[in-house]
């Protein structure tokens, strides 16, 4: 059954932006046209104050928090597998090469512009050193008493749905106007999995934008295939000890050679849910923690319609 939005006795629901994944969207959905007085980019900035107005008109959080990610290339997932997102420092080291065309990075210098604006408005905004921003959505969803909305475009975060506890995913289909509210029906009927599921099936299956191998030959059909039959990660590894079990010869192999990865690779993708958050305030803020600077800010970066549509939102 789809869940909807449903509303606890005290009507609170926490909201948790992956913001990164929501201001590159928007960086490449909204034309870069869109600058400042002084012709600075601010597309990404205006896409993003677009997107939480869209979110927080739409689904009514009580309690909003942008998670940035401090480090997207944590060394302690590093060290367990070497290849984590190795092909992206490879790509921006070639990038900076003499033979590559250079492109101007006009998203970088976004990201303050919009880490200065939330502050300004009072919402809350939370990185920590050392972790990714999965890391802190996922610590922020292990303590909360309330439902939990997550809004993300990157599917390892489907690993924290869950229907008994009122956890589910927005996942951007179209900017945030279209979103795929996913819950355990949906992963099921997708993916052959239930949220706790998720990530077992990821490592099997692996993913290259991530540097994860998997196991060679398992896809993600396969992958689901042996949760059904053997329950989780470690079933799996059972049966491969077990003679007996209906494991296909090539399936034996391919999972016994690849003991090494698999004996890591959980910490790696799992979501860590014991992140030393710093104390913050999530209420939705209703009016500006800080208006004068906000004026500053709404000026100097041209912001608009876009500022004016949020506070509008954010005060109604």
């Amino acid at each position: 059954m789809r869940i909807v939005t449903q509303e606890t006795s005290a009507n609170q629901r926490l909201m948790l932006l992956d913001t990164a994944s929501l201001y590159f969207r928007a960086y490449f959905g909204v034309p870069d046209s869109v600058k400042a007085p002084d012709g600075t980019p601010v597309n990404a900035v205006r896409g993003l104050l677009e997107f939480i107005t869209r979110l927080v008109h739409d689904h009514h959080p009580t309690h909003l928090v942008a998670c940035m990610d401090a480090d997207w290339r944590p060394q302690w997932r590093v060290d367990l597998i070497p290849s984590y997102k190795a092909h992206r420092v490879a790509e921006e080291t070639a990038a900076g090469t003499p033979d590559e065309e250079e492109i101007p990075d006009t998203l970088s210098p976004q990201v303050p512009i919009i880490e200065a604006v939330l502050d300004a408005l009072g919402i809350a905004r939370v990185g920590v050193a050392g972790y990714e921003a999965d890391d802190v959505i996922g610590t922020f969803t292990a303590r909360a008493t309330t439902p939990v909305d997550i809004v993300t475009g990157d599917r390892d975060l489907f690993q924290l749905v869950d229907d008994a506890r009122n956890r589910r995913v927005l996942y951007p289909l179209k900017g945030v106007g279209t979103l795929q509210i996913t819950d355990e029906a949906l992963l099921l009927e997708k993916y052959g999995v239930d949220g706790s599921g998720y990530a077992d099936m990821a490592l099997l299956r692996g993913d290259p934008s991530d540097g994860l191998p998997g196991v060679p030959g398992i896809g993600e059909k396969t992958a689901a295939k042996l949760l059904a039959q053997f329950g989780d990660l470690a079933g799996i590894m059972a049966a491969v000890d077990d003679p007996k079990s209906k494991l296909t010869p090539t399936q034996r192999k391919r999972l016994d050679e690849s003991r090494p990865y698999l004996s890591v690779a959980p910490k790696v993708v799992q979501v860590a849910p014991d992140v030393p958050l710093p104390p913050v305030t999530t209420t939705l803020p209703r009016e500006p923690h800080d208006p004068d600077l906000l004026d500053q800010l709404a000026a100097r970066w041209g912001l608009g319609g876009s500022l004016h549509r949020l506070l509008t939102t954010l005060s109604s």
